[in-house]
């Protein structure tokens, strides 16, 4: 069976890149598999997600091979199924505050250079005249007083990896067993009628969320009539060595871009973000049955191909230790009867502290 996918997937820094200056990637899809439902998500001149029915028009598309199942890809079971640890808040203040500091260092070694100008304004003339001795140097007063301030992004940093790092060591020494759930699924909705956690485990909210995952490299290169090792299209980096480990790493950037620092672990243990990506309204009751509704724009069911990749999942978000912990498991979302159309292709930063959870 065959039919069109069209894709225009935003890359890692997609809010520094127009997206018209990346060309959108139509291939037709032939698979033994039905096609769903046709669905378009975005625009002709954003960011695009579209699968849809082959028309004359679209004979002269490049052609590939992929199964269409909507059973979880492998790379997705790997990265995106168990329990993760909430990153420290502590990184989205100190990714704050990187910017005021440059500015604060940038403005006081102005000052230091039109320090001689400056001996008559009484403050500024003590902050820019006279030194500091440590050692064998001197140091000028208001670099001493600036630079400290400077650092104090790296310091906090390294401060909530270090509190990333031992939360993630409590969790290997004591690991979590999956919590048992049995769910209802409907259209574009979720009812958990039992759940059994973990001894210890306090649940607190729940949700459900849809997002496109990254396409497959190879076919994004096979698409576009380039082989590996040349070139990239626009919006594709180059390519890591060894396996692929985050759902990101297509696309050539790593774990330690899109989440904190990770310990060497069978697994992942802090949840990369989905850069394509909607969500439910948070549900904060524990009373049994509890429903999750979806996004409040019905999106298209799970479904799965080389290209583009329609996955929805599970949260449970939870405290265990004095930590907050998440749940993430794939659910099989029916396909709707009606063709999809929505106008925004919703996205959210690439870095786990840059997002508003």
């Amino acid at each position: 069976m065959e039919s069109v996918q069209r894709i225009r997937y935003p890359p890692f820094d997609h809010t520094n890149i127009d997206p018209e200056s990346i060309p959108i990637t139509e291939v037709i899809l032939e698979s033994n598999s039905q096609p769903p439902t046709p669905f378009k998500i975005g625009t002709e001149s954003g960011w695009l997600v579209e699968w849809r029915g082959l028309t004359e028009k679209d004979l002269n598309l490049p052609r590939i091979q992929s199964v269409t199942t909507t059973a979880t890809l492998p790379f997705l079971m790997r990265t995106r199924n168990g329990w993760y640890i909430e990153p420290d808040p502590l990184h989205a203040v100190a990714r704050k505050f990187i910017a005021p500091t440059v500015i604060l260092l940038i403005f006081s070694l102005f000052l230091h250079a039109i320090a001689p100008a400056l001996g008559d304004v009484p403050l500024l003339s003590w902050l820019t005249q006279g030194s500091y001795r440590i050692g064998p140097l001197d140091y000028p007063k208001l670099l001493f007083i600036t630079f400290p301030i400077f650092v104090l992004p790296i310091i906090i940093r390294i401060y909530a990896n270090s509190r990333d790092i031992n939360r993630q060591n409590t969790y290997i020494n004591s690991p979590l067993g999956d919590p048992k759930l049995e769910l209802s699924i409907g259209d574009g909705w979720v009812e958990i009628a039992q759940m059994n956690l973990p001894e210890e485990v306090q649940f607190f909210a729940a949700r459900i969320q849809a997002g496109v995952a990254v396409p497959e490299r190879k076919t994004m290169l096979k698409s576009s009539n380039r082989p590996e090792g040349n070139q990239p299209p626009p919006g594709m980096s180059t390519a890591l060595p060894e396996k692929r480990l985050t759902g990101g790493e297509e696309h050539g950037t790593g774990v330690g871009e899109s989440t904190p620092l990770a310990v060497d672990y069978s697994r992942i243990l802090l949840l990369e973000p989905m850069r394509v990506r909607t969500r439910g309204a948070l549900e904060t009751s524990n009373e049994l049955p509890i429903r999750l509704n979806g996004p409040e724009e019905r999106w298209p069911g799970t479904i799965y191909s080389s290209v583009i990749a329609l996955h929805w999942e599970i949260h449970l978000h939870v405290l265990w230790q004095g930590m907050r912990l998440r749940w993430v498991s794939p659910i099989i979302m029916p396909q709707t009867d009606k063709k999809i159309l929505i106008d925004n292709l919703p996205l959210r930063a690439a870095r786990s502290e840059d997002s508003k959870e």
